[in-house]
């Protein structure tokens, strides 16, 4: 009964995907030429990229991360290098978890959220929540920003304490916690430390999310309509 199961989420989820395709108009493209690796243009940025390891919500090395680096188009990084001036004159730098997501990547994160019998690291980053609402509640989809080149998931780095801030919740947790706007848990200093990441991504041209504090798209992405297909390397 329970590999019947299995079998009806992999079948619906991939009907799932496909429907999101046909309606969505979208391009896809292997062509990487408008695309820097951040490390170029941000020289002192930190790279902790939980696809590459083993420590993320799937358990295993994700599909299409073939480095532990991160790319982004030359727009977005060029907006990340102002941001990383900005903080830096506060004492921070910016510790980035992940930016440009290849679409097999995607493709990955959607055959997993089908698979209910892993369940390897629900207690690290979905404890309260069951897999088969993962797709419903918008926590996996078909498609991500990121697959576009200019959205970057990060967070600050304390240069005086030589630690990562504290954020008051862990990235990619599926939950409110992780809504920027969450307080009922946060201490206040955890709270003002989330807005001064937010507001620093803003006045450089980033737009936040209202679910995830780690997560921001250049406004005025170059490629609003195409999913770059090309391994992280």
């Amino acid at each position: 009964m329970k590999k019947f199961l299995a079998l009806f989420a992999v079948a619906l989820f991939t009907l799932t995907a496909a429907t999101a395709n046909a309606q969505e108009k979208f391009n896809l493209s292997d062509d990487k030429s408008d695309f820097v690796r951040i490390t170029d243009v941000v020289p002192d940025v930190i790279l902790e990229i939980r696809y590459f390891s083993t420590y993320n919500f799937v358990g295993t090395r994700v599909d299409g991360y073939e480095a532990p680096q991160a790319w982004l188009t030359r727009e977005a990084a060029d907006s990340l290098k102002a941001v990383s001036d900005d903080v830096k004159a506060k004492g921070y730098r910016l510790k980035i978890y992940d930016a440009y997501r290849p679409q097999c990547a995607v493709d990955h994160f959607v055959r997993w959220a089908a698979d209910f019998a892993d369940t390897t690291m629900k207690s690290y980053f979905y404890p309260r929540l069951t897999k088969d609402v993962l797709f419903p509640q918008g926590y996996i989809a078909a498609h991500s920003g990121h697959t576009r080149g200019s959205t970057i998931d990060l967070t600050l780095f304390d240069m005086n304490t030589e630690k990562e801030v504290d954020m008051g919740g862990t990235f990619d947790f599926f939950g409110i916690e992780s809504h920027p706007s969450y307080v009922d848990g946060l201490t206040a200093r955890q709270y003002l430390n989330r807005m001064l990441l937010r507001d620093a991504m803003i006045r450089h041209g980033f737009a936040p999310i209202e679910e995830e504090w780690w997560h921001f798209r250049l406004a005025k992405e170059p490629y609003p309509d195409t999913y770059f297909t090309f391994p992280v390397q």
